[in-house]
């Protein structure tokens, strides 16, 4: 590519490309499979049956064909039926009778106690829909983390790529005064030595242009580890690539990053809405082991009617048929489910205790940040304030040193301050 490599350009391709981010996303991508595959069990199930005698004192048989459709409320499931028989049943089996058209059935089972309000399907379908919620808080974490590391990894090549320039721009000061020296040895306005002088000078300031340029290309080789093409192929930022001035006026500005509201900055802390996510799941299973403790009432209704003709069951089966029940159950001691219980409230005890020292340990280093922001941005001031004076003193030396009335020494102490 051509042009100035600017941050956003880092920030995209990271994004896009880094394979840590990638992973997080097919980690995702699993969670969101395991949610499609909780949400199954409440797919509609048909089944089949057909049944059949070739031999022997009775010719009964019949064929069976049954909807069942698992709904959330109150744990229950409807269903449908149709079963159509032919010949004789012994008396034991007379409840597989129908009229020739056969028989239509419809019905309904509810859970009154447990399972009600909660069951293993429906925990399992809230699980899952939280689990990827927490899988894509993971993306987000994973992304600010890399790029975080990736916009550090930016400002320190443009930082070593302008040392680079510094030292440079202080090599060539120095070898166009070599010039002028040499005339003033030949001259002998100036002793020998001076020119001695500078070439130690010189060769100092080569070994300050080498260790630039051996921490720009650190820098740039870092900054590849971020910076791929499409295919994930590492791209090594060049030279000619260095933004110039103007690209800094393209940082956030500071001070309105300060004046945000400390809980807004809270509220939008991954970690802790990654815990409230935790929280509820850990509530969900508490509620899921409270369940197990309750005894179970199920209540069912059908209603059943046979078309056509009578058949072989007789006039008795020419009717419709409405049906209730109700069946209760409950284990009297249920140690397995009191322990279950006890176990799920300490797990929800121990996270809403590692939510409370995250919060305490993210307000913390939120309060250290802006400190040490603030401080920055007054040493920033600071610092532009000192560059100026060292400037002036630079100007100042150079001119008393073609005085005559300067020292050489002072003069190559004065530029390596400022640079």
């Amino acid at each position: 590519r051509t042009g100035p490599l600017l941050p956003q350009e880092v920030l995209r391709s990271s994004a896009l490309t880094f394979p840590s981010i990638l992973e997080a996303f097919e980690r995702e991508a699993a969670a969101r499979s395991d949610q499609l595959s909780a949400d199954g069990a409440f797919d509609l199930i048909l089944d089949a049956e057909y049944y059949d005698r070739y031999t022997g004192t009775f010719s009964g048989g019949f064929a069976e064909g049954k909807a069942t459709q698992p709904i959330a409320p109150f744990g229950g499931e409807i269903f449908a039926s149709y079963r159509l028989s032919d010949g004789t049943f012994p008396i034991y089996e007379n409840i597989y009778n129908t009229n020739e058209l056969g028989e239509f059935k419809v019905g309904a089972l509810f859970s009154l106690l447990r399972n009600r309000r909660i069951d293993q399907r429906r925990f399992n379908v809230e699980d899952t829909r939280l689990a990827a919620s927490q899988a894509r808080l993971d993306v987000l974490l994973v992304q600010l983390n890399v790029q975080f590391e990736a916009i550090r990894a930016y400002w320190t090549w443009v930082a070593a790529g302008n040392e680079v320039r510094v030292y440079e721009s202080l090599l060539e000061i120095a070898e166009a005064r070599t010039v002028g020296l040499v005339r003033q040895v030949d001259a002998g306005a100036v002793p020998q030595i001076t020119l001695t002088e500078n070439e130690q000078n010189l060769i100092q300031r080569r070994r300050f242009l080498v260790e630039a340029q051996r921490s720009f290309t650190n820098a740039a080789n870092r900054l590849s580890f971020y910076l791929r093409d499409e295919r994930g192929v590492l791209i090594v930022p060049t030279r000619q690539q260095l933004p110039e001035a103007e690209a800094l006026e393209q940082l956030p500005d500071m001070q309105s990053l300060m004046a945000m509201a400390r809980n807004d900055i809270l509220d939008q802390r991954p970690e802790l809405r990654n815990f409230r996510i935790q929280l509820e799941r850990a509530r969900n299973r508490v509620e899921l082991r409270r369940n197990d403790l309750k005894p179970n009432l199920d209540f069912s209704v059908e209603l059943s009617r046979d078309f056509g003709p009578i058949g072989d069951g007789g006039p008795t089966f020419d009717s419709t048929d409405a049906i209730v029940g109700l069946t209760f159950s409950v284990p009297l001691q249920r140690r397995m489910a009191r322990g279950a219980v006890r176990r799920a409230e300490a797990e929800l005890r121990e996270i809403e205790l590692r939510e409370q020292r995250t919060a305490d340990q993210i307000r913390v280093e939120l309060d250290n940040i802006l400190v040490n922001l603030n401080a920055a941005l007054q040493s920033a001031g600071l610092a532009n304030d000192e560059v100026v004076q060292r400037n002036t003193m630079v100007d100042a030396e150079r001119k008393r040193f073609r005085l005559g009335a300067g020292n050489f020494f002072l003069v190559n102490e004065r530029e390596e301050d400022a640079a």
